[in-house]
């Protein structure tokens, strides 16, 4: 009973050292930056998460200026945000890559509490094949703009007007924590933030002004669906996710960071996870969050490793593809790579998520439905799980499909379906309503291979 005792004693003992111990240790202190009367400048402000973010600093009182380079959606957006919440904006139409524009504007501007380094341009595409034009585009934006930035304005953090904690805000990515097959040059413009961010707190600290970097993960903006119709089909696989945050939710996530002086901002569970598994050298103000980095650090890393093994495997399973036709009734599709596949089952509210590798389809028209069997006795167009949503990469058609017979045919359409990649849909088959939401999966647990099947 002695010897229970004691291990009882020391299993609480040791948290509570290591505790008091990142107490003591941890850099920078905690602070908090206040908001309201203050002066928050935004780049990127005319639209998405930019946007959402200059309409959440007004409601909480702050003195908004927003920087972009469209002077007419610069004057849209003014008037959305002053008609919302009453509050008066500045705008700024420049060029982040011209330093000039951006020192100009800043100095019309005045002095800042809060600069939000927001502006960003993504470009998908393999190395290979991706023009060294789009590459130099990202750069210069995503990098060197923010150099831009944060160089013209800092002379003015250091002159604002109440001498309380002031913050540098830096808008990444979660292609900024890992590299992904596909976002050679944007991932390599969003990791060379954290290291801009790293240097710039050791130098900043003693002006009391607090670095933050954000990771958003697919967020829905105006620029999203287009971004992901040239996104690599590999892509889709590799990256897959639970699908696209709102532009409010990833602004409040990012605000609610700032105002704590969160070094690491993450948006979601997985840029949770990520932020621990790439924690490395980086500031970490919060004890409770040092505590569960380093406790966690070996599980995460095992975690980690099994996503690379995930993705690697998806690599070598792509490469593997062979070229077939398959016919589906009075629909020929000829088969000439592959695809991703994204599959949603639903059933009284419960939803199951897996990916797959089919053959790539071509085909004319773009929505259609078909029947398809998964083998099981007794699963006819009443079963429970009945809908199953697909999302063909490729030319980012959208299937959706039943579960009825062994074989494959096509359903003939009692309208015409059109809706975005990120956009939710109902549909009503044989007396039992669904809800299927686009977007894709996190974690790819399944394949089919769909060649050689014959329509009735």
């Amino acid at each position: 009973m002695a010897d229970l005792s004691f291990l009882g004693f020391l299993v609480l003992l040791l948290p509570l050292t290591l505790l008091l111990l990142l107490y003591l240790i941890v850099r920078p202190k905690p602070v908090r930056i206040p908001i309201k009367d203050r002066h928050v400048f935004i780049t990127g402000g005319s639209s998405g998460i930019g946007l959402a973010l200059a309409h959440q600093a007004a409601k909480e009182g702050a003195r908004v200026s927003i920087l972009a380079r469209s002077g007419k959606k610069l004057e849209e957006a003014k008037q959305s945000i002053q008609l919302a919440t009453g509050i008066e904006v500045a705008t700024y139409s420049a060029d982040v890559r011209d330093f000039d524009a951006v020192k100009t504007a800043l100095d019309e501007a005045g002095p800042v509490d809060v600069l939000v380094v927001n502006q960003g341009v993504f470009v998908p595409g393999e190395l290979e094949v991706q023009s060294l034009d789009e590459v130099r585009l990202m750069i210069d934006v995503n990098i060197i703009g923010s150099f831009h930035m944060i160089k013209a304005a800092l002379p003015l953090i250091k002159k604002r007007q109440n001498g309380g904690p002031a913050s540098i805000a830096l808008m990444s990515s979660q292609a900024g924590q890992v590299g992904i097959y596909g976002y050679t040059a944007y991932s390599a413009s969003k990791f060379g933030l954290r290291g801009l961010a790293e240097a710039l707190q050791q130098e900043v600290i003693a002006d009391d002004i607090h670095v933050s970097l954000i990771f958003p993960p697919d967020t829905e903006t105006p620029g999203l669906e287009e971004e992901n119709k040239r996104r690599p089909r590999l892509t889709s696989i590799i990256a897959a996710s639970s699908g696209a945050m709102k532009a409010d939710e990833v602004a409040k996530k990012a605000l609610d960071g700032i105002k704590s002086g969160s070094f690491i901002v993450p948006c979601n569970s997985e840029g949770f996870l990520l932020s621990i598994a790439t924690a490395g050298l980086s500031p970490q103000r919060s004890v409770l969050m040092a505590f569960v980095e380093v406790v966690a650090a070996g599980l995460i890393r095992f975690v980690a490793l099994c996503f690379q093994w995930n993705w690697y495997g998806s690599i070598e399973k792509w490469h593997a593809q062979g070229k077939t036709l398959v016919s589906l009734g009075r629909l020929s599709i000829t088969v000439d790579c592959t695809s991703f596949v994204s599959i949603h089952c639903a059933h009284h509210g419960m939803c199951l998520n897996f990916s797959a590798i089919i053959d790539d389809f071509h085909f004319d028209k773009k929505i259609f439905l078909v029947d398809i069997c998964q083998g099981h006795k007794g699963q006819g167009i009443r079963s429970p799980w009945c809908l199953i949503w697909l999302h063909l990469v490729a030319g980012l058609q959208q299937v959706l499909i039943m579960q009825t017979s062994e074989s494959l045919r096509l359903v003939n359409i009692a309208k015409s379906l059109s809706f975005g990649l990120q956009t939710d849909f109902r549909i009503s088959l044989e007396e039992t309503r669904f809800h299927a939401t686009s977007g894709f999966c996190f974690l790819i647990l399944g394949r089919w291979n769909m060649g050689n099947h014959q329509g009735g």
